[in-house]
């Protein structure tokens, strides 16, 4: 893959083909961006121009070299990804040792650290003395979420990469361009922070019915409850929709903005398009404030799920929480 081809993050990429332009390539980068915003196939693309036999600002993608790294043979390219939950110093010690043979004929030999805010004290401090003598023909990439996860000493020493979100609408423009459902794209992008993220999720089977569920559910809840705790226990939790509570209710918080836009006049930002008819009607029996109230329940649900609260007991107290609202 090519830099160019790589969606969005258009600043990342001027700042990279702008150190190739002019030659002036650090030791060391920091990708800092969310998952799934491109930073792996950014760091794919930068490592395969740097090895390319031709040389220039984008990698050519037809020499030997490209084709190499393309299919994740290339001798120079080195990668690490977490020993189970972290990168251990092994890990790194390994990588050390593979750095000091001879390059198999390219000018320089890279290596990229995938979750590096994962790295153990002893693989981080190992990396650092690493970074503070680089043999000079060696350029690192460490992907991590933000320069705040990674030790300051070793974000001192590596040149950052910013990558953000990606925009809803530009990316909801590709997925469709590319095959993907219509409704689908609208929704997934929205749950993604970049553009891999969004095609990721929305190449899974239970996406689609996980979106219909919460349209299901979504107008059980204002004149069937308790009945629609048990539409919940039978449509998710006796399902491996169960595994994906949390996808389930980040479109609650967007369906229940989408009401929002309904009575402020933003129809044309709906998430649930083809549900405008029912949203319109309903949206008018509660107030603004109401529906956010119901958007943050959805939130902090998202939030207790992560804190290890037991998925089925998060949820259930959201549907109890946006019943009392939206009833």
């Amino acid at each position: 893959m090519a830099i160019a081809s790589v969606p969005g993050q258009d600043r990342a990429k001027r700042l990279l083909q702008g150190m190739l332009r002019s030659g002036k390539i650090a030791h060391a980068y920091l990708f800092a961006g969310p998952q799934g915003s491109g930073r792996s196939a950014l760091a794919q693309a930068f490592a395969m121009t740097l090895l390319c036999e031709r040389g220039g600002d984008d990698a050519c993608g037809e020499c030997l070299t490209c084709r190499k790294v393309e299919h994740g043979n290339h001798p120079d390219l080195h990668r690490i990804v977490p020993d189970g939950q972290t990168v251990k110093i092994d890990q790194i010690r390994e990588l050390q040792r593979e750095l000091s043979y001879r390059s198999a004929g390219s000018q320089r030999k890279i290596y990229v650290i995938e979750a590096a805010e994962t790295m153990t004290t002893q693989a981080a401090n190992s990396l650092l003395k690493f970074l503070e003598e680089p043999p000079s023909p060696v350029v690192a990439i460490l992907i991590a979420p933000s320069e705040q996860a990674m030790l300051p000493t070793i974000v001192s020493r590596t040149q950052l990469v910013p990558f953000t979100p990606g925009d809803p609408k530009a990316m909801e423009a590709l997925l469709v361009q590319e095959g993907t459902p219509p409704l689908i794209a609208k929704s997934v992008v929205h749950l993604s922070a970049g553009f891999e993220a969004a095609r990721a999720l929305a190449a899974e089977n239970w996406f689609a019915e996980i979106r219909n569920v919460v349209i299901q559910l979504g107008r059980e809840i204002p004149s069937r409850f308790p009945g629609v705790l048990l539409t919940a226990q039978t449509q998710v939790f006796k399902t491996d929709l169960s595994e994906h509570t949390d996808i389930l209710l980040q479109l609650f918080a967007l369906w229940y903005r989408d009401m929002i836009y309904v009575m402020t006049g933003r129809e044309e930002r709906l998430v649930f398009p083809d549900q405008a008819e029912w949203l319109s009607k309903q949206a008018w029996t509660r107030s603004v404030h109401a529906w956010t109230r119901s958007m943050e329940a959805a939130l902090s649900a998202v939030r207790r799920i992560k804190a290890n609260v037991q998925p089925q007991l998060a949820f259930e107290q959201f549907l109890v929480t946006s019943a009392q609202t939206a009833g």
